[in-house]
């Protein structure tokens, strides 16, 4: 199933519909930077950054969306107030906490989990305009696995107009038997970062190898009638066995000419 590159934003925006429950009409707007992809280990720590204008009242919010899931949201402040709200299973969990100091709205996870690999969106509100400013895409490994998987994605190349190329995603499961998800996710300069396409719940692309419990399976993205959006790079994403796992990243330019 093909979803659009804005899946994710479109999820936030009717969150903050559903949350604020506002009768004023809304209007959004994106300042948004190319979305930066973080690998880090279980037990790290970790600060994602965002800077608002100090000479704007507005409300800041984080929002985790996790593969398969809606936005969540995290925290609400507003610079005029002395305290931070957190949400939900974060209010009173101490490895999430922010740095609101000097026009920052830092989010800072330590102890970090598997649980914690995930899309972070931080926004700002002010007064009826929902602005999204930063966008991260943590994928936490940990060493102490007991379902040995990898993922492994085609090399980055140049593209021409017109023309057309297949991503490749080849899939290691390890031990696991269960049924697997895999997600392409793409992010440029010119498109805001999203879940552009899914293979869900089907393990037809697989084999197992001779006298051992190991998958290997391989996904493939094709995309033709190339143009200058189709440059960036892309992300495939391995949701088994309550685990996540990211490639590390494919990334398509155009030749110069």
């Amino acid at each position: 199933m093909m979803t659009s590159p804005v899946f994710a934003l479109c999820l936030l925006k009717c969150l903050f519909l559903m949350k604020m429950a506002l009768t004023t009409d809304l209007t959004f707007s994106s300042s948004v930077r190319e979305r930066r992809f973080v690998s880090v280990k279980t037990g790290d720590k970790l600060t994602l950054p965002c800077f608002y204008k100090t000479n704007v009242p507005a409300r800041l919010y984080w929002h985790k969306q996790s593969v398969r899931e809606i936005p969540r949201l995290i925290s609400n402040y507003y610079k005029y107030e002395k305290n931070v709200t957190l949400y939900d299973e974060f209010k009173n969990n101490p490895r999430f906490t922010l740095d609101t100091e000097n026009g920052k709205n830092h989010l800072m996870i330590t102890d970090l989990t598997i649980s914690d690999s995930a899309t972070y969106y931080c926004t700002s509100l002010y007064p009826f305009n929902l602005q999204f400013l930063e966008g991260f895409t943590v994928s936490v490994k940990g060493s102490g696995w007991n379902i040995p998987a990898s993922v492994h994605q085609s090399a980055s190349g140049n593209i021409q107009p017109g023309g057309s190329v297949s991503l490749n995603c080849t899939v290691h499961t390890g031990t696991c038997d269960g049924e697997h998800s895999v997600y392409w996710f793409k992010h440029s300069q010119e498109s805001h970062p999203g879940l552009i396409y899914t293979h869900g719940g089907r393990n037809d692309q697989c084999e197992r190898k001779d006298n051992t419990q190991t998958h290997t399976c391989v996904y493939n993205l094709p995309l033709k009638s190339l143009n200058l959006s189709h440059a960036g790079t892309y992300y495939c994403a391995v949701a088994s066995c309550g685990h996540i796992l990211f490639g590390d990243g494919t990334r398509l330019d155009f030749e110069s000419k």
